[in-house]
């Protein structure tokens, strides 16, 4: 491509912003202008669950790059306006201020959504009191209804539920959580550890429902009244957990190609090569584990912008790292790196509190999780793919790097 090409990147969060910067890293000349649906500037989400929420950071301290850095490189950000349709014969997107912009190439890094019920959505979602996590506004209304005596009701044991749940308490409230699963997070980091935070959860005044269902929401004397399966749960305030969906309609509504994300391939060009797609909307191929991915998290979203960078700059670079995700929750914070599935076998090594975890299938590493335990996750992720006899992997004996 040439260096004076006109790129578009449609949607503020790191992953569109990472494009942005590593462009100009990467020498591009031309013009970049980067779209937001936000009025703020470009910032990464993880510390709406934890930190944020818990009053003990700043937008500021979560923000990619401060205006100046935009200004200074000759980024053009278009804030608090929405891409309402692509013309992709034309390469136009068209705003929702009424204008349209011209392209020569796209970078699509439209995110995803909370989800709210899919097809069937909970009755009772839009009542006020019920919250949804994916904005730093989205945050704030949450905090400011969170202290000392206050009751929240979180529907959804995965990584927002969960974090949720430990930051409010931590503020003060009460807080139950309900969900279809019986145990929180076993599907991605099995039955065993998975116990392991239910119990830290339920030690610090957590309550959990376990294997229940949401029927519906309802407004009730004040308070908001959950009905479910088993017994109605009242509290003052509500979140919905249950997910995220891929925000696809535009790359669909123009004829790209998707599937449970915006199909793209190893250097995440889309159907259309002058569109890319990156972060939480793309299903890109994995050249390691050979098959398509769509990964919502953090560093997924920070290497899929500079990998776009490197493509849009020529660059042969391809999606040929393994996922990694991280959490903190009370006192526990882990890291994750890898691919493990249902009925894959768990190693752990170390003691209650500080451990790591090696996920094997027929004998081969496919994921590793160290808890409590810093400074190893590169040394984990060399593991993946190998053949190590368990009771090596288990023996804190043997130097993690000798394995």
């Amino acid at each position: 491509m040439s260096h004076s090409e006109h790129i578009v990147i449609v949607g503020g969060g790191l992953a569109g912003a990472t494009t942005a910067i590593e462009l100009r890293k990467r020498g591009h000349a031309g013009q970049i202008t980067l779209i937001s649906s936000e009025e703020h500037l470009p910032y990464e989400r993880p510390p709406l669950s934890k930190d944020f929420l818990q009053g003990k950071s700043a937008v500021k301290d979560f923000t990619v790059r401060e205006e100046e850095y935009y200004t200074e490189h000759d980024i053009t950000l278009q804030r608090g306006v929405t891409v309402t349709g692509l013309d992709r014969a034309e390469r136009v997107v068209r705003l929702s201020d009424g204008t349209s912009l011209g392209y020569d190439q796209l970078v699509l890094a439209t995110g995803a959504r909370p989800n709210t019920g899919g097809s069937a959505p909970i009755e009772g979602a839009q009542l006020p009191g019920v919250h949804l996590l994916r904005s730093i506004e989205d945050s704030q209304a949450l905090r400011e209804n969170l202290g000392e005596g206050s009751t929240l009701a979180i529907v959804g044991s995965g990584w927002i539920g969960m974090e949720v749940a430990a930051s409010a308490t931590q503020l003060g409230a009460k807080v139950t959580v309900i969900t279809p699963d019986a145990i929180p997070l076993a599907a991605v980091l099995g039955e065993r550890f998975g116990e392991h935070l239910l119990k830290i959860h339920r030690a610090q005044g957590v309550d959990f429902k376990l294997q229940t269902k949401v029927r519906s929401i309802h407004a009730d004397h004040g308070e908001l009244l959950v009905d479910t399966d088993a017994e109605p749960i009242r509290a003052d305030h509500v979140l919905l957990a249950i997910g995220a969906v891929p925000n696809t309609e535009l790359a669909a509504a123009a004829g790209i190609q998707t599937d449970s994300g915006i199909v793209v391939d190893a250097s995440l060009r889309s159907s259309d090569s002058n569109v890319l797609a990156i972060g939480d909307v793309a299903q890109a191929f994995n050249t390691t584990l050979r098959r398509q991915l769509r990964v919502e998290h953090w560093d997924n979203a920070a290497r899929q912008g500079a990998l776009a960078a490197s493509t849009l700059t020529g660059g042969d670079d391809e999606y040929d790292w393994y996922p990694y995700f991280f959490t903190d929750q009370f006192d526990v914070g882990m890291e994750f790196v890898g691919q493990a599935e249902a009925g894959d076998e768990a190693e752990f090594r170390g003691g209650e509190d500080e451990f790591i975890v090696f996920y094997l299938r027929e004998g081969v590493i496919r994921a590793a999780m160290n808890v409590n335990l810093w400074d190893v996750n590169d040394t984990l992720r060399g593991l993946i793919g190998r053949s190590i006899e368990p009771e090596r992997l288990r023996d804190p004996q043997i130097d993690l790097e000798s394995l």
